[in-house]
């Protein structure tokens, strides 16, 4: 079991219609010890129940199920938890996009995928928690992995990734760093809060735009285009 010193445990709760992916959610956590599964139901109805009666940190909630899909609970929550997504369709990461998600894992899920989100929800807690000291919460960094070396990069440094065939190329306020690391992954180890996709290969830090004109954003000097299917989903970023 992975310990951390945190005070009190992360709670969560795991909504999914398929009792196999309860179980895998279930272990997963089970091998964390500061994080506590507080509530786990088939039902999206009883899950959204509990929730509007007894507060999470989270939500692990699959997309598609009878009573109420992911996207028709979301709003019903009414931002009481963070909700992370889990589903077998990669095409919903957009969508989640336009409703603040905090992450979204593909099924099979496995636990370093699990663990990832679950420090993104720590993050998120981290920032929200009025009491937290900045001592004990350092500034959120990227641990990227070049040819050579792994390089810390701080959230706020980050400006854009671009993926390309090989490799993806992550610029910053002072370098730009070359990484065999897809742009999926990235995009899947960064906050979706502060970093969103804005082209099939671009992902972009939302606090460093500087102005979009015609579907295309302006960092400085620097020009990204905007995908069509990714347009949506950024003006609601920007909250536009």
């Amino acid at each position: 079991m992975l310990m951390l010193s945190m005070t009190p445990p992360l709670t969560i709760m795991l909504v999914d219609d398929e009792p196999m992916a309860l179980r895998v959610l279930e272990a997963h956590a089970q091998k964390l010890g500061f994080v506590k599964v507080v509530f786990t139901t088939t039902s999206a109805l009883e899950g959204l129940l509990f929730a509007q009666q007894k507060p999470v940190d989270g939500v692990f909630l699959d997309v598609q199920m009878p009573e109420l899909t992911g996207m028709q609970f979301i709003p019903l929550l009414g931002g009481k938890a963070s909700v992370i997504l889990t589903t077998a369709y990669a095409q919903y990461a957009v969508q989640g996009y336009e409703y603040d998600v905090l992450d979204y894992l593909l099924k099979p899920i496995s636990f370093e995928r699990f663990l990832r989100a679950i420090q993104k929800l720590q993050r998120q807690r981290a920032v929200v928690d009025s009491s937290a000291s900045p001592a004990l919460f350092p500034p959120a960094v990227l641990f990227i992995k070049t040819e050579y070396k792994l390089v810390k990069v701080e959230h706020d440094a980050l400006l854009y990734f671009q993926g390309g065939k090989d490799y993806t190329t992550i610029v910053t306020q002072t370098e730009t760093l070359l990484s065999l690391t897809s742009l999926a992954q990235f995009e899947q180890s960064l906050p979706t809060s502060q970093f969103i996709r804005v082209h099939k290969s671009y992902l972009v830090a939302i606090h460093k735009i500087e102005s979009i004109e015609r579907q295309r954003i302006f960092l400085g000097k620097t020009v990204i285009p905007i995908g069509d299917a990714y347009k949506d989903a950024v003006m609601r970023a920007i909250g536009s």
